[in-house]
């Protein structure tokens, strides 16, 4: 099958780069440097996906997605964890999904402690304040790992299909990919003609969205 490779671009270049189209995209060794930390340790994250539960809110009745939810605030150079609540959407963003309250499961504790996730956050936090020309803002962070499994013959990462989250960014980490094809990524302006399509093959690749211009699936 073919597909297209995402045209990334260095650290330097995210945040104009986001700030101009709406969205910028890093390779995984750009992701570590953006972090501040070694790639190895994004990598040493990538087993915390292996063992997840499934998605009990699929209204299609699928068996497809596999999730874990935990939320966080970003303030005064500091991340911290809330107390566990539930993923809500308004049916505006999420007409498949919305208007429920989903209470998933929980992060692992070791993976929300663990150095290289909470570099991974406070890099989204100064670069969503950079972006937005503000300074110590307080970022409320929904953190949700995913794992799309084929085994039925089909995955569908996006069931709602192209959409906004209804939240200022979005930040989609291709964690690994096992025995699929396609998982082709599609983001449109949304207030414009244009768009673009891609597939992130790259294990802990970067796709960082302003969900106030762009529409994605």
């Amino acid at each position: 099958m073919h597909t297209l490779s995402p045209n990334t671009v260095s650290v330097a270049e995210l945040n104009p780069t986001v700030a101009q189209k709406g969205y910028g995209l890093l390779s995984a060794n750009h992701v570590a440097q953006w972090a501040g930390c070694q790639l190895s340790e994004l990598q040493a994250l990538s087993p915390d996906w292996d063992d997840m539960p499934p998605d009990n809110y699929l209204k299609d009745g699928g068996r497809y997605r596999r999730r874990r939810h935990s939320s966080f605030v970003f303030h005064n150079e500091a991340l911290t964890q809330v107390p566990h609540r539930a993923h809500w959407q308004s049916l505006d963003y999420n007409a498949l999904h919305g208007g429920m309250e989903r209470w998933f499961e929980p992060m692992h504790a070791s993976t929300v402690a663990t150095p290289a996730w909470i570099k991974l956050l406070t890099a989204l936090a100064h670069t969503a304040s950079q972006v937005r020309g503000t300074t110590n803002t307080k970022w409320c962070i929904e953190a949700h790992q995913f794992r799309i499994d084929t085994t039925d013959g089909i995955g569908r990462p996006t069931p709602e299909g192209a959409h906004r989250d209804g939240v200022d960014f979005v930040a989609v980490f291709m964690v690994n990919r096992t025995d699929i094809k396609g998982g082709e990524t599609r983001v449109f302006e949304a207030n414009g003609p244009h768009g673009e399509r891609f597939t992130l093959s790259e294990p802990w690749s970067l796709m960082l969205l302003d969900d106030t211009r762009v529409i994605h699936e």
